[in-house]
C-alpha cells in the first residue's frame, strides 16, 4: 500500500522547504550545451556534470575572479552553480529529501593570474550546503583555478550526493 499524497508531500518538502527559508528556489535545470546530460546516478550516488551560474537561462558575470569578477560577486555566483547542481539532482532522482548526504564538491574558478582565493568563492557553494542539510551538507572539496570556463562563467561547480535508501511503502 502506498502512502497518503499528504504524507508524501510533507516528506518531499523538507529540503524545498529549507531552501525557501533561506530565500532560495530551485531553478529549471538548464539545457546541456554539448553532448551529456545533467546528472547520473550510479548505485546509491549521484554525480552531476558541470553546472554554470545560469540565471534564468543567462549568466548574470561573466570573466576573471580577480579582475572583472570580485571574489564576493563570485562566491554568490558558486551558490547559484549549486542551486542548478540540486536542481539537477531533484530532476533525477524526484526528491533532494533523498539526499543522505553531500560527498564531494568539486569548484571551478576561472581565476586572473594573480587571484588565490578560489576556496573562498567555492565556499558560497559549501556554506550553503551547510546551511541547507546541516551535518549531512558537510563534504570533502576541491576549489581549483583554471584559465577560462565555458561561455566565460566565472565558476563551474559538480556535485557527487549519496542517496538514502528508497522508502518501504506502508502497510
Amino acid at each position: 500500500m502506498t502512502e497518503p499524497a499528504s504524507v508524501a508531500d510533507a516528506r518531499s518538502a523538507r529540503i524545498r522547504a529549507r531552501l525557501a527559508e533561506l530565500g532560495h528556489t530551485l531553478p529549471e535545470v538548464a539545457a546541456p550545451v554539448a553532448a551529456y546530460v545533467p546528472a547520473v546516478q550510479t548505485g546509491a550516488h549521484v554525480h552531476t556534470s558541470g553546472q554554470l551560474p545560469f540565471v534564468d537561462g543567462a549568466l548574470p558575470a561573466t570573466g576573471k575572479v580577480g579582475a572583472e569578477v570580485t571574489a564576493e560577486q563570485a562566491a554568490e555566483l558558486a551558490a547559484t552553480c549549486c542551486l542548478n547542481a540540486l536542481a539537477a539532482v531533484e530532476a533525477l532522482v524526484g526528491d533532494l529529501d533523498r539526499v543522505a548526504r553531500i560527498v564531494k564538491v568539486t569548484g571551478f574558478v576561472a581565476s586572473d593570474p594573480a587571484f588565490t582565493g578560489q576556496p573562498g568563492v567555492i565556499n558560497g557553494a559549501s556554506t550553503l550546503l551547510g546551511e541547507v542539510f546541516g551535518e549531512a551538507g558537510r563534504h570533502a572539496r576541491s576549489a581549483v583555478g583554471v584559465a577560462v570556463l565555458p561561455l566565460d562563467a566565472p565558476v563551474e561547480l559538480e556535485l557527487v550526493v549519496e542517496l538514502s535508501a528508497p522508502l518501504a511503502p506502508t502497510a
